[in-house]
């Protein structure tokens, strides 16, 4: 009941919803009681029920109130004028009120069907932006412990089960109870005795589709956790399948995909058989109370003392059918609300997952970068491993800083934590003299371009890739940026140049030409400090001149912190720092660490560097 709770506040402000929906839903419930009611004087007319004597008592006009009396007065006044005059006219009038009445009846269903499809829909915007909001505010240790498949499960099928479940649950119990409630006064109305012999039977369906419903919504958490790692190898598989196929091991994952596929399956479908049962125990239960109603009703109109005509008899009918759809659904929906109730509760805890890195109330604002990066006294674990242990540098403006070491050392940790994509557990990163935790994070990432080992680029255009996060820039700029990153000439080549779209990943271009347009993106941002994560150690000889003439253009006149394998990237660095095990061991430029015989030296004559 909690998670369906703070569900429904997705739907807020109710008021723009709920007296529009009310309003309609009774519209279509009254007129359709109306319409049901007009059976009755129908069903009399068609087996010549009414006498001329009878009819003559009801053309006395009534007197206007707003009670049920009044408007059956005033239909038995028009119908029985008409039918002392002709009953052909009394027919085709009572058609006519039942034609009319369907009309508005179904116009209301409609209307009120419109109103919950705009509640769903925005409930739906609501839920998918909060996700999308959350997920990208996280820092990348959360992305570190949740499998992709998980989370591109929560944000389609666990979203899309809140539409067809729990929204589609909530308009048939907003409507249905109603429904049930008017028909039953309808019913009272008839036959007050009848209709207390049949009340028994509701409690005991309830309590069985009580039962399948607490089921149902153990198998839902099972079938969600299966349905993300199927979408997990999925995904696997597409974005490795040049290494499936490589290795030889299309039939392993095959029959990893299908064993995975098979326990989702198995089931789903018990979840759906268990579900589908609440359908079938409530009709069958319906069927038997209507056969009950047909005997001991039926003893009402033909038995020793009728107290029921056959017209009323076989109205009541139609209105206790009119009943058991509604609690049919009613029934569903309780069911179907667990299974959309497991997949709320997954949102939720997306929702609720903490964000690690948050800005402090009233940091401060940082537009320029003046004078000097200092890491003082740095640690930083991932969980219970340490990573960095008492790191001291400091990078003055203008220098070209470059981390190196064996892999694990901590060399893109340290770049990492600058930006704030991790905090650090012990010591402090400033920048011109101001912590980074006490910075507005835009504004401090603000300072920064990152151009990574993986080319990280999006389905869309080569201007758009460029100019990502700027949708007023202006093309002579992007150019520009293009040129420096050595990437205008091989973009106007592409079919429709800076237009042409690239996509997913950058699919439709080459390594050097991806990691150029990255590098491009970074000129264009023109920030102060740049973060190059061995942005040249995946690409072949002739791309690497391209994109190192590209790096080369861009550190210029900037203070880069360089991350490499590649020798000619950092042997013209400021200072080159080596890390081992998470320590500064050595620092010093090219030369000097050569002559210094120690880590460096071993690295470079071990070809770690090339």
């Amino acid at each position: 009941m909690k998670t369906f709770k703070r569900l429904l506040r997705y739907a807020t402000p109710l008021h723009h919803y709920l007296p529009e929906y009310v309003i309609y839903t009774i519209i279509g419930i009254i007129f359709g009681l109306v319409n049901f009611s007009a059976l009755i004087p129908l069903l009399n007319l068609l087996f010549d029920q009414v006498s001329p004597e009878e009819a003559a008592k009801n053309l006395i006009k009534p007197t206007f109130s707003l009670s049920i009396d009044y408007f059956i007065g005033l239909f038995k006044f028009y119908l029985s004028g008409y039918i002392l005059e002709d009953k052909m006219r009394a027919l085709i009038f009572v058609g006519l009120f039942i034609g009319a009445t369907t009309t508005i009846a179904n116009v209301g269903r409609y209307m009120s069907a419109r109103v919950i499809t705009r509640l769903r829909m925005n409930m739906l915007e609501k839920v998918r932006n909060d996700l999308y909001k959350r997920l990208t505010e996280q820092s990348l240790s959360f992305f570190h412990n949740r499998k992709k498949g998980e989370l591109l499960t929560v944000i389609s099928s666990d979203v899309q089960e809140i539409e067809s479940n729990v929204v589609n649950g909530v308009q048939v119990l907003l409507r249905d109870p109603f429904i049930i409630l008017v028909y039953f006064a309808g019913l009272f109305y008839l036959s007050t005795k009848l209709t207390l012999f049949t009340i028994f039977f509701f409690p005991v369906s309830g309590l069985i589709i009580s039962f399948i419903s607490k089921k149902l919504k153990q198998k839902g958490h099972f079938s969600q956790e299966w349905l993300s790692k199927t979408i997990s190898v999925f995904e696997e598989s597409i974005s490795g399948v040049r290494i499936i196929q490589s290795f030889s091991a299309t039939r392993f994952m095959q029959r990893k995909f299908g064993n995975i596929n098979h326990q989702f399956i198995g089931i789903s479908r018990s979840m759906y058989n268990q579900r589908e049962l609440a359908s079938p125990i409530s009709e069958i239960l319906g069927v038997a109370v209507i056969l009950i109603l047909i005997i001991y009703g039926g003893s009402l109109v033909i038995g020793a003392n009728p107290t029921m005509q056959g017209a009323e008899f076989m109205t009541y009918l139609i209105f206790y059918s009119q009943i058991l759809q509604p609690a049919k659904n009613i029934s569903t929906a309780i069911t179907n609300l667990q299974k959309g109730l497991v997949s709320s509760e997954r949102i939720f805890d997306i929702l609720d997952a903490p964000v690690e890195i948050t800005e402090k109330p009233g940091a401060e604002p940082i537009k320029t970068f003046e004078n000097s990066i200092v890491y003082k006294d740095v640690d930083f674990s991932y969980g219970q491993t340490p990573v960095l242990k008492n790191v001291n540098l400091t990078i003055a403006k203008g220098q070209i800083i470059a981390l190196v070491g064996r892999s694990g050392a901590g060399k893109s940790t340290m770049a990492d934590i600058l930006p704030r994509f991790y905090d650090v557990k012990g010591g402090s990163v400033s920048i011109d003299g101001k912590d980074v935790k006490d910075l507005k994070l835009d504004d401090l990432r603000g300072l920064m371009g990152v151009v990574s080992q993986q080319a990280i680029l999006f389905n869309d255009t080569v201007f758009n890739n460029i100019a990502f996060g700027y949708p007023d820039a202006k093309l002579e700029d992007v150019i520009r940026a293009a040129k420096i990153a050595n990437a205008h000439e091989f973009i106007e080549r592409l079919e429709n140049g800076y237009e042409t779209s690239i996509g997913d990943s950058g699919m439709k271009l080459s390594g050097g030409q991806r990691q150029r347009l990255t590098i491009a993106r970074a000129v264009f941002k023109n920030p102060p400090i740049m973060i190059l994560d061995e942005a040249t150690s995946a690409l072949d000889t002739e791309s690497e001149k391209l994109v190192q003439e590209a790096l080369d253009k861009l550190m210029e006149n900037r203070t880069t912190v360089v991350i490499a394998h590649r020798l000619s990237t950092i042997q013209h660095a400021t200072e080159i720092i080596v890390m081992e095990q998470g320590e500064i061991v050595e620092r010093g430029n090219h030369q000097e660490l050569l002559a210094n015989d120690g880590i460096y030296k071993r690295l470079v004559e071990m070809q770690e560097f090339k």
